[in-house]
């Protein structure tokens, strides 16, 4: 029977199916010849078999000059897991015995168990050379199986890892020294504030008493004063909106996240702000929250992003102007807050420039004082309570600056309304009450002094030191003890801890008044038992306040302390 023989093009000869078969077949050959000779002979990967049991069976060139070893030194003699890291391999097997929760051998055993079930595995370990030295690597094991499904034997694909590792290990450096020194910067950021804040609590603490004390000043002497007032908060100001932005950039920042009332937040923020839109003719518009609203924040640090964009919309409004507060739903779990003034507006230049530290977009030069450094810290405030902002503006016409919040739900307990602190109002016929004050820094010392001077049934005693002023405690049993932090020997909190240990001054209420401003000096101080942290630069009506309470709770401990001495 002739050959079958296959349609050809005019003009060309006809081949024979059989010689194109066998023509296909020796070419597959040779291709296979080649595919198994370029594994053999790969130095880039180690290329490792093994029988069923986990005995080697193929070592290629590359796992040589990974590993050291000749092909017939490893071959029907080893398993794979004797060329790693012992340690490595028995916890391998414990963590998978953990993850699958069924007893897996250390060795090969380990290394083989998720192929065996068909899951191709991936893994780092350490292989150890033949002449003992150590490297990375990461290896790539797959069951083998013959035409049955039954598994014979296990492939397992290496490179070496070393460089990979040592780029990561660089990265890690980098990373730690970047940590290291963003963290040396926030505490030569937190020193300073503190050293700044000492001299300057005398500045303005003294100004404060000048301004407000008999006789009163003259004009000129009401506007040098004014001046210097004026200046003190502002560089005060700068100082908190530094630390602020230093304690975000470091990851410091610690929040407390909670369902917040916007009700309650915008009514706290209107009373601040209020004062200051009346002094210049401003229109405040506040929005009247028909359902309430929750959102998810902190409250402390909602209520400064707001009180910024208002104090904003004030300060860079017209004479006469308006500025408008909205809260809306715009997208499904989300809340925003709006805040629109009447000013010159800004040009789109202007706004894509918002948000730069230090930029006060051409103001430096006019009457209105700023740090540039407050949208920073709101922006990024309101994004580390998961929030965005943004702004509109249109030159002649106003500005229009936005933040957006996750709704939160309400909380299930009713909301109870905060109590103002207790004042305790002197009457004529009250007797002196000590109020201890434990300081090392004479300035200061005058200072409060002075401000009790003003109060004819207070009398100051001061210590310059913690053992002292513990001694004082003691022996003068005073109505409330007004404590620093930064005091030689013995700090201020040492100091509480001991005056709380002692039955004598145990219930003796303690302020703490101190330059150390940074919320979790603020923070460990409460937990550490002071009443309250006041921080310097002083703010006379608020250690009077302070005091105020702190006496009123001296008096109702004092008059328990009669009832129980009462037989």
């Amino acid at each position: 029977m002739p050959d079958a023989r296959l349609p050809a093009d005019p003009g060309q000869p006809t081949v024979p199916t059989g010689e194109l078969l066998e023509t296909g077949r020796r070419n597959a050959l040779l291709k296979a010849g080649a595919l198994q000779n370029a594994i053999l002979t790969s130095a880039n990967f180690s290329i490792i078999a093994t029988d069923e049991k986990g005995i080697i069976q193929l070592f290629n060139v590359g796992a040589e000059h990974m590993l050291g070893y000749r092909a017939e030194e490893v071959i029907n003699r080893c398993s794979p897991s004797d060329l790693h890291d012992p340690a490595e391999v028995t916890a391998r097997a414990l963590a998978l015995s953990t993850e699958l929760d069924t007893s897996i051998a250390p060795g090969f055993e380990a290394l083989a168990f998720k192929a065996s079930r068909g899951i191709e595995d991936i893994y780092e370990l350490t292989y150890i050379n033949k002449n003992g030295s150590r490297f990375p690597a990461i290896i790539s094991i797959t069951a083998l199986r013959d035409d049955y499904g039954d598994v014979i034997g296990y492939l397992l694909i290496g490179t070496d890892n070393s460089v990979r590792k040592r780029v990561e290990l660089q990265l890690n450096d980098a990373v730690a020294a970047a940590e290291k020194a963003n963290l040396a910067k926030t505490d030569f950021i937190s020193s300073m504030s503190h050293e700044l804040r000492t001299p300057l609590n005398a500045i303005l603490g003294f100004a404060q008493l000048v301004e407000s004390g008999t006789p009163a000043p003259t004009p000129t002497q009401k506007r040098s004063i004014d001046q210097i007032l004026k200046a003190g908060w502002y560089l005060l100001e700068l100082i908190n909106e530094i630390l602020d932005l230093a304690l975000i950039e470091s990851g410091k920042l610690s929040l407390s996240e909670e369902p917040v009332s916007l009700m309650e937040v915008l009514l706290e923020c209107r009373a601040m702000v209020e004062p200051q839109a009346a002094q210049r003719s401003i229109g405040m518009v506040f929005p009247r929250l028909q359902v309430p609203h929750y959102v998810k924040a902190d409250r402390t640090r909602l209520k400064q992003v707001l009180i910024n964009l208002l104090f904003n919309a004030i300060k860079y409004n017209q004479l006469g102007g308006h500025v408008t507060v909205e809260c809306t739903t715009p997208t499904p779990g989300k809340v925003r807050i709006s805040v629109r003034d009447t000013g010159a507006g800004l040009a789109p230049e202007q706004v894509s420039q918002l948000f730069q530290p230090f930029n006060r977009l051409g103001q430096e030069s006019g009457k209105e004082e700023g740090t540039g450094i407050g949208l920073v810290v709101t922006q990024r405030l309101v994004h580390l309570m998961g929030g965005e902002i943004g702004a509109n503006s249109q030159l002649g016409v106003g500005s229009e600056f936005w933040i957006e919040m996750n709704q939160a739900t309400a909380p299930g307990l009713p909301l109870l309304q905060r109590a103002e602190p207790p004042r305790a109002e002197p009457g004529h016929d009250t007797a002196y009450r000590t109020v201890l004050y434990v300081e090392d820094n004479p300035a200061n010392l005058e200072l409060v002094e002075q401000i009790i001077a003003r109060r004819s049934n207070l009398r100051l005693l001061g210590a310059a030191d913690a053992r002292l002023g513990i001694e004082f405690a003691r022996v003068y049993r005073p109505a409330v003890i007004l404590m620093d932090i930064n005091l030689p020997g013995i700090n201020g909190i040492e100091a509480m801890k001991i005056l709380r240990a002692d039955p004598v001054t145990a219930r003796i209420p303690i302020i703490a008044l101190s330059a150390n401003a940074v919320p979790r000096d603020v923070h460990r101080g409460l937990e550490a038992g002071f009443c309250n942290y006041i921080t310097k630069p002083i703010k006379v009506s608020q250690l009077m306040d302070a005091l105020d309470a702190a006496l009123a709770d001296a008096a109702a401990t004092h008059g328990q302390d009669l009832a129980e001495d009462i037989p």
